[in-house]
C-alpha cells in the first residue's frame, strides 16, 4: 500500500454544519442504515464480532444499494455547502494552472525522457527533451488523452532502451494500476507491431522492467497466467521473465524468482554498458529485500539475502555496483561490490553510517552523490569514490532534493521543492559547484511570500521528539482560534519531506495553518524510526501524531473545536486510530483510501502485502496489537465523534473499499453527536490515473465540507495569484 506517486498525502468552529444544513433548501435524503448481520470470528480465542461484514461483497446487490444511498445523501449533503462555485473556481485555478510539471526524468542514449503533466490535459504524458531550457521543444511519445479521451487510462512507468531508441511504456485503466506493456520507437512515436505484453505492473506487487544490452528484448516482471495457479494466487507469486522482441509473449522465458515468497515484488535495473541486470526482490511493503545478480554468462548470482539488510543498488560507471546496506548501520551506509567479484563478503565501504540517514543514491564517473534525510528536509552531499568528502550540494534550507539524473561526467540534473516553492530543476556542474536553474520547473498559482514555515519539535507519550511543520500567514495570532489542518503519515519507511501543495494554499488564505507531521513509521530518521512505527508498535505513529495535535492546541494555535486531521492510506489508518482514540482532540476528519479494519486486512491482495509492515493476526502478539488500535473496532457506542468525510475508489486495488463502507456504518451507527459521517466513492483507485476533472470534483467536495464543518466564511479569491497575506 505504499505511495507510489501521485501521491495520495496532499483540513472547525462549533455546529454551523447543522445549522446551515437544516436551514437549506431541499430535504437531504438520510444515510441508509446498515443492517447488523451477527458474525463472530475468533482471534487466538479472543471473539470479535463482525456485525458489518457482509458489506465486504462490492458485487452483492444489497452492498451496491447500501452504497447507492449513501452516495445519495453525501451529494445531496455536500452539494448544499455555501459558496461551492467559488470554491470551485478557487480550486480549478490552483489545479489546472498551466505551468507543466517535469518527473521522472532519465537520459539514455544522448535522449531525455520526462513525464509531461500540462493542465488542464486531463492525464499525464511521456516527451523527449531535446533542450531543458527550452520545454517548447519537447515531443510528445505517448499520450494517454489519444489513446483514451476518456481521461481513464494512465502510465504507470515507462523505461528507455539504453540505446534510447526504443521506450516500454506500462498503461492501465480506470485507477486499476494494471498495465499492460507497450514498445514504441522514439523516432516516430508509434507501438512497435505486435509488441505488447500483458499485465506486468500491479496494485499488489506493482512491475518493473529493463533492457538487455542491445535492446533486442527487457526483463520484466510477470504475474501467474491462465491456470499455472489458482484464481487467487495471481495477484502473488511475482517472477522475472525475459521478452525477445519479435517473438510472441507466449514465448517469453522464465529468468528467477521460484522459490521467492508469495509476497514477492521486484525492481530491475540495467548497467550501462548492459553486461549486467540487477533484480532487487522486496518480501511485501515492510522495507525487506534481497539482490540478484546477472552477469554476462546470463547466469543469476544471489548477492544478498533479507537478513544481510542490503535495501537499494545502484550500477556505478568504475565497474561496481553500489549498495545501501541498514546492516549493523539503521541510518545507513553506501558499500562498493566490485562486479568481477560480485560477493557481499568482498564489499568495501566507502559511505560510513553518519548522524543522517542515507535516502538515496547516484553514483557519478569519480564521485557519489548522497541524499539524506534531516527528519522531512533533506540535502545531497558529495563523496569521491575514493571516500573523500566533497562538500554538500547548495540546496535551498528546509527543502526535498532529488531527481539525480545522470547527465555525463559527474554532472547531474537534480529536482529541488520546499513548503512554499513549486519543484525547480537545475543543472549541477561538477566543474565549477554550482546549480544552473533550467527552464523546467514549475511557477507556483499562488503568491506564497508572506507564507511563513515554522520547524518545531513535539514530545511524544514515551518521550521521542517528533517533528512538526506548521504553515501559515505572517502575522498569524497564537490566540487559540485559528482553523488548523493537520495531516502525516508514518508508515512503509516514507517520509513526508517539503514539497509544494497548492491545496495548502487554498486553506492557507482562507486564515487557515497547515500542519505537517514527520511521525514515526516513516525514514525521517532510518531504520530505527521507521521500525519504532510498525508491527506491534505501530501505536507510537498513533502517539506521536497526538502529540502534535496536542501541542497546536497548547501554544494556542489552534483549539479542538477549529481542528481538522487529514490523512490518506495509510494516513487514512492513522485518521481512523486518531478519530477513535482521541475524538474529543478533532472537529472534523477527512480520511482518504484507509484502512479500518486491522483484522481482515491481509484477506485482500494487497492486504497480504502489508502483512511485513503492519504484521498478520495469525501471530498471536502481532494480532493484539491490531486489535488493540483496530480503527473499525475501537468504535464506541454513544461517543460524540468529529464529522467525517471518508473517501474511496472503487477499483482500489491497494486498500479494499470495504474498509471505508464498514467504518462509516460503524461510526453512523454508533456516534453520539449529530455531526455528519459520509462515504464519497468513485469509479477509480487508490488515486493513481485518477484524471484532473476527478480530482478537482473530489477535492472541492473535501474543501467545501471542511471549511463548513470549522465554521469559515469562504471570502472569494479573485485572479491566478492570490494576494499575499497582510503584513
Amino acid at each position: 500500500m505504499q505511495q507510489r506517486l501521485k501521491p495520495a498525502i496532499a483540513a472547525l468552529s462549533l455546529m454551523l454544519p447543522l445549522t446551515s444544513l437544516a436551514g437549506a433548501k431541499g430535504a437531504v435524503p438520510p444515510a441508509p442504515v446498515a443492517a447488523k448481520k451477527a458474525v463472530v470470528d475468533t482471534y487466538h480465542g479472543t471473539k470479535v464480532d463482525d456485525p458489518y461484514q457482509w458489506l465486504e461483497k462490492s458485487d452483492d446487490p444489497e452492498v451496491r444499494k447500501w452504497v447507492d444511498g449513501q452516495t445519495a445523501h453525501m451529494r445531496a449533503v455536500l452539494d448544499k455547502l455555501p459558496s461551492r462555485d467559488a470554491i470551485r473556481a478557487r480550486i480549478t485555478t490552483l489545479l489546472s494552472h498551466k505551468s507543466a510539471a517535469h518527473y521522472a526524468m532519465v537520459q539514455r542514449g544522448g535522449v531525455l525522457f520526462s513525464m509531461k503533466f500540462q493542465p488542464p490535459r486531463q492525464q499525464s504524458m511521456l516527451v523527449v527533451l531535446p533542450s531543458v531550457d527550452d520545454p517548447s521543444t519537447a515531443r510528445v511519445l505517448v499520450d494517454p488523452m489519444e489513446l483514451d479521451p476518456s481521461g481513464h487510462t494512465t502510465i504507470d512507468f515507462f523505461v528507455p532502451s539504453l540505446d534510447g531508441k526504443k521506450v516500454a511504456v506500462s498503461l492501465s485503466k480506470d485507477g486499476t494500476e494494471s498495465g499492460d506493456v507497450t514498445v514504441y520507437d522514439v523516432s516516430t512515436g508509434k507501438a512497435l507491431p505486435g509488441e505488447v505484453v500483458p499485465r506486468v505492473n500491479g496494485g499488489t506487487a506493482g512491475g518493473s522492467l529493463t533492457w538487455n544490452a542491445d535492446g533486442t528484448g527487457f526483463f520484466y516482471t510477470r504475474y501467474p497466467r491462465g491456470e499455472e495457479r489458482p484464481a487467487e494466487d495471481r495477484d502473488f507469486f511475482q517472477q522475472v521473465y525475459f521478452h525477445k522482441l519479435g517473438t510472441p509473449e507466449d514465448k517469453d522465458t522464465y529468468e528467477l524468482g521460484k522459490g521467492a515468497p508469495r509476497i514477492a515484488n521486484y525492481h530491475l535495473k540495467t548497467s550501462d554498458d548492459g553486461s549486467h541486470v540487477l533484480a532487487i526482490l522486496g518480501n511485501g511493503d515492510g522495507g525487506e529485500y534481497a539482490l540478484y545478480l546477472r552477469g554476462p554468462a546470463g547466469t543469476w548470482t544471489q548477492l544478498s539475502t533479507f537478513e544481510d539488510k542490503l535495501v537499494d543498488a545502484a550500477f556505478g560507471q568504475d565497474g561496481a555496483l553500489y549498495a545501501l546496506s541498514r546492516k549493523d548501520a539503521p541510518r545507513g551506509k553506501v558499500l562498493r561490490i566490485a562486479l568481477a567479484t560480485p560477493a557481499l563478503d568482498k564489499a568495501t565501504v566507502l559511505v560510513p553510517e553518519g548522524p543522517s540517514s542515507i535516502a538515496s543514491f547516484r553514483p557519478t564517473a569519480t564521485r557519489l552523490y548522497v541524499v539524506e534525510q534531516l527528519g522531512g528536509p533533506t540535502r545531497m552531499r558529495m563523496v569521491g569514490l575514493d571516500g573523500k568528502e566533497l562538500g554538500v550540494v547548495p540546496t535551498p534550507p528546509v527543502s526535498s532534493v532529488g531527481g539525480g539524473v545522470y547527465l555525463g561526467g559527474d554532472d547531474l540534473l537534480l529536482a529541488t521543492s520546499s513548503y512554499t516553492e513549486p519543484v525547480s530543476l537545475y543543472r549541477y556542474g561538477a566543474k565549477d559547484g554550482k546549480l544552473a536553474k533550467t527552464a523546467l520547473g514549475r511557477t507556483s498559482p499562488v503568491d506564497t511570500r508572506d507564507v511563513v514555515v515554522d520547524r518545531v519539535m513535539c514530545t511524544s507519550k514515551d518521550g521521542t521528539q517528533v517533528p512538526l511543520n506548521i504553515l501559515h500567514g505572517r502575522g498569524t495570532k497564537l490566540n487559540g482560534n485559528n482553523p488548523t489542518l493537520l495531516t502525516g503519515y508514518g508508515g512503509f519507511n516514507l517520509s513526508l519531506s517539503p514539497g509544494f501543495n497548492a491545496m495548502n494554499f487554498a486553506f492557507i488564505e482562507q486564515g487557515g495553518v497547515v500542519a505537517i507531521a514527520n511521525l514515526r513509521g516513516g525514514a525521517e530518521f532510518g531504520e530505527e524510526w521507521h521500525a519504532n512505527g510498525s508491527l506491534t508498535k505501530k501505536q507510537n505513529v498513533f502517539d506521536d501524531f497526538y502529540a502534535c495535535a496536542k501541542l497546536l492546541v497548547d501554544k494556542k494555535w489552534t483549539k479542538p473545536e477549529r481542528l481538522a486531521i487529514q490523512g490518506g492510506s495509510n494516513g487514512g489508518l492513522l485518521m481512523g486510530a486518531a478519530l477513535t482514540q482521541h475524538p474529543e482532540m478533532y472537529r472534523t476528519v477527512l480520511a482518504h483510501v484507509g484502512i479500518y479494519d486491522m483484522l481482515r486486512v491481509e484477506l485482500t491482495p494487497n492486504g497480504q502485502f502489508n502483512t511485513t509492515e503492519y504484521g498478520t493476526v495469525k501471530n498471536p502478539e502481532q494480532f493484539q496489537a491490531m486489535y488493540g488500535y483496530s480503527p473499525y473496532h475501537q468504535v464506541k457506542d454513544g461517543v460524540k465523534y468529529p464529522s467525517v468525510l471518508f473517501t474511496s475508489g472503487e477499483n482500489d486495488p491497494r486498500v479494499d473499499p470495504f474498509h471505508s463502507r464498514k467504518m462509516v456504518a460503524r461510526l453512523q451507527e454508533a456516534t453520539g453527536s449529530k455531526r455528519p459521517v459520509l462515504l464519497r466513492t468513485n469509479n477509480m483507485g487508490h488515486g493513481m490515473g485518477t484524471p484532473l476533472d476527478q480530482e478537482i470534483a473530489e477535492e472541492v467536495d473535501v474543501y467545501a465540507f471542511l471549511f463548513n464543518e470549522l465554521g469559515m466564511k469562504y471570502k472569494p479569491v479573485d485572479g491566478k495569484l492570490s494576494a499575499p497575506a497582510s503584513k
